[in-house]
């Protein structure tokens, strides 16, 4: 497994067409670009075939994201408000109690969430913080609601603790193409962040990882990111994608905006290359509007964060998702896999 999440494993076939029933997809970066490079309609229209292939179209998952531990990181992602280094009125907080935790999700449980997701602002949790998380994610899953955390990255034995107290999900993104990696994060490697997916992964744990579009890259550099995503084995079960937010005091505050049609096509790549994969909007969904948001669900997109904040982030007001999935005829639930599809 290691060798396959360390490289991407080169396409042996055209990228039009699909696997062979039981194997893995594989994508080269410039397979994913052709992808990105079709025609609006058609890049749409395939996305959908897939999408429909495989989930019900109608379905989106609501998943809540709550800070359990906020600010004070040490890393210097060039993206992330909650880096000490950088002066972004972020206060920094200690590990949230249990009791507050569980009004939180009873909270997110009553407003339609499935999915519990806790992140906490470490570069590398100690063996002290891996037990008090676990604590947490055992009140959470007592309430019957799906579990995930992102903690950075994890030590040996960290996921099967975890495991043991019912995690069900573990969030790790790459965040970027290798190529790109190093101009937005210097304090760890891309390899630091494949060996902790690799530790999930042999915990049993699911694997939620995806990245971040809009920090300056190229569309092949997108493309390999998603080649990345794609090409692990398997591929990830949730994969996020996050929409660069410009916080003021970050050295990304500045950056041009994406277009946000690159932003719909990422979505649609994302799911041809990733066809059972729970693919989340995430960060950026409240400068989208709501028309945006309505073509990356007809991209494949099924799944959202809910609630008015991620992390430090603003999100969309709640009863403003429940009214757009209403004008859209989405229905809010759990996407379940058609058995039938690839």
């Amino acid at each position: 497994m290691s060798s396959v999440l360390a490289r991407p494993v080169t396409l042996h076939r055209p990228p039009h067409r699909e696997a062979p029933a039981g194997s893995t997809q594989r994508w080269t970066a410039a397979a994913v670009q052709t992808l990105f490079e079709l025609s609006f309609p058609d890049l749409m229209h395939r996305a959908q075939t897939v999408h429909r292939e495989n989930f019900d179209p109608a379905m989106i998952e609501f998943a809540t994201l709550l800070s359990i531990k906020t600010g004070g990181c040490p890393e210097d992602c060039s993206y992330c408000p909650q880096a000490a280094r950088y002066d972004t009125g972020v206060e920094a907080s200690k590990l949230m109690e249990p009791a507050e935790v569980l009004q939180a999700a009873q909270r997110a449980k009553a407003a339609g969430a499935t999915r519990f997701c806790m992140g906490a602002a470490w570069r590398s949790p100690k063996d002290r913080d891996i037990e008090k998380v676990a604590e947490l994610v055992a009140t959470v899953k007592s309430l019957g609601l799906e579990t995930c955390a992102t903690l950075g990255m994890l030590e040996d034995g960290h996921a099967q603790t975890l495991r043991e107290a019912g995690l069900d999900y573990y969030n790790h993104n790459l965040d970027s193409a290798p190529d790109f990696y190093g101009d937005i994060i210097t304090t760890r490697e891309y390899q630091d962040r494949l060996d902790t997916l690799a530790r999930v992964r042999g915990a049993g744990v699911k694997v939620c990882c995806g990245g971040i579009v809009g920090m300056g890259e190229s569309r092949l550099q997108r493309a390999g990111l998603i080649a990345q995503l794609a090409n692990l084995d398997p591929y990830p079960e949730s994969v996020p994608i996050n929409h660069l937010v410009r916080v003021k005091g970050t050295p990304l505050a500045d950056q041009a905006p994406l277009d946000p049609f690159e932003f719909v096509r990422t979505i649609a790549v994302a799911r041809i290359t990733m066809p059972r994969a729970r693919v989340r909007l995430s960060a950026g969904r409240q400068q989208m509007g709501d028309a945006v948001q309505a073509l990356c669900f007809l991209a494949g997109a099924n799944s959202i964060f809910y609630g008015d904040k991620l992390l430090t982030t603003g999100n969309p007001d709640t009863q403003a998702d429940l009214d757009l999935l209403a004008r859209l005829d989405l229905k809010q639930g759990q996407p379940s896999l058609i058995s039938s599809g690839r």
